[in-house]
């Protein structure tokens, strides 16, 4: 009976001893990791040893990005634009027009066009941010609430002609999702997203949508140059513009800020609530991930700008991005085009020297470029 007891007590001390160590185990690996493991996610982006792979790779994967936004209704050549107003504002002229998207849904926006410009000028879709500020949308255009000056003015300033859209579920479209006006704000975004995902396609790859169909209207204004564009935004703002040199090379140039994020970080990270529905494409991960998007920018000129304190963009992330796109820009010999500044101790803020920065590079690669 002695003997039996001791080794019952033996076998309890023995398995007390061995739970902290299991215990350990499973702490020091996250929730984070375990699901990771378990998912079937594409291998680490390389670029191509050559110029002639990655241009037949590039164009694999513009295809498949156009795929995994899913089956987006064919868009006009040029959207059907009807004139709201026209404002003298003193240093521009301010147009309000609207569009209809052809998927149910009217786009309103501002075009402003300089006074002090002989000639075509270059034009900027300037694409607004997310924020939680669903009343907003393209009114930042002549806000400071965000920007050092107000963005739309002061580009029209110094000769650029400048369009934003209320994205969907902001500005005069909150409220306008399939579940009515009385839905507002997180809700409407939320039923926007469900109801896209219902038909085969992402909420994501509609504003993308709507976003060139307002650079489709832009270019063909006769007041700009289309060999001169470009596009610029901050947070959401941000993600769009870069998804947009992705898809289109007519934008010549971009300064995307305070959003060049990597999805395998924010989920290691634990930040995936950082970012609304609208930033999530189904499927993406098991093709590639976010250095894929942004090497298809390649080789035309892109300035990103960041705090590496932000959590909407993990700092890891982003030097994951840069290791992987800065050899697609080697490859065509411009390494010089691919800016991506990461400033300490700063986190989701747009200061007064990063938007002196934009107005200089949008400067120097539009409106003053060689041979304009």
């Amino acid at each position: 009976m002695n003997r039996q007891y001791t080794r019952t007590m033996a076998f309890c001390l023995a398995a007390l001893l061995a739970a902290p160590l299991s215990l350990m185990a499973q702490t020091n690996e996250t929730t984070a990791a375990r699901w990771l493991a378990k998912a079937d996610l594409a291998p680490p982006f390389q670029v191509p040893s050559s110029l002639s792979s990655w241009k037949s790779k590039r164009k694999q994967i513009r295809a498949r990005l156009w795929e995994l936004l899913g089956q987006l209704p064919p868009r006009p050549r040029v959207p059907d634009v009807k004139p709201i107003s026209r404002q003298d504002r003193g240093g521009c002229v301010v147009e309000k027009f609207q569009f209809d998207n052809g998927a149910g849904a009217t786009v309103p926006g501002y075009l402003l066009l300089p006074k002090n410009v002989k000639g075509k000028a270059p034009g900027i879709l300037f694409c607004h941010r997310h924020g939680g500020y669903y009343d907003l949308g393209k009114e930042e255009l002549f806000s400071t609430n965000h920007f050092p000056e107000s963005p739309g003015p002061t580009l029209a300033a110094r000769g650029y002609v400048v369009l934003a859209i209320d994205a969907y579920c902001f500005g005069e479209r909150n409220g306008q999702g399939p579940d009515g006006p009385d839905e507002k704000g997180t809700e409407g975004e939320w039923s926007a997203a469900k109801f896209n995902l219902w038909v085969g396609r992402s909420l994501w790859g509609m504003m993308v949508r709507d976003d060139l169909m307002a650079l489709d209207y832009l270019a063909s204004r006769p007041e700009v140059d289309a060999s001169r564009l470009g596009v610029t935004g901050m947070s959401m703002g941000a993600t769009r513009a870069w998804w947009l040199m992705a898809l289109d090379d007519r934008l010549k140039t971009g300064v995307p800020v305070c959003c060049l994020t990597r999805g395998r970080n924010l989920i290691e990270n634990g930040l995936l609530s950082a970012h609304g529905i609208y930033y999530f494409v189904p499927n993406l991960q098991t093709h590639f991930d976010s250095e894929a998007i942004v090497a298809l920018i390649a080789p035309r000129p892109v300035l990103f700008m960041d705090g590496d304190q932000d959590p909407n963009a993990p700092v890891d992330g982003i030097r994951a991005i840069q290791a992987a796109v800065r050899p697609a820009y080697r490859l065509y010999g411009k390494e010089e085009n691919f800016q991506s500044e990461i400033y300490p101790g700063q986190g989701h803020l747009y200061t007064p020297a990063m938007w002196n920065k934009t107005l200089d590079w949008l400067d120097g690669h539009l409106k003053n470029a060689p041979g304009k």
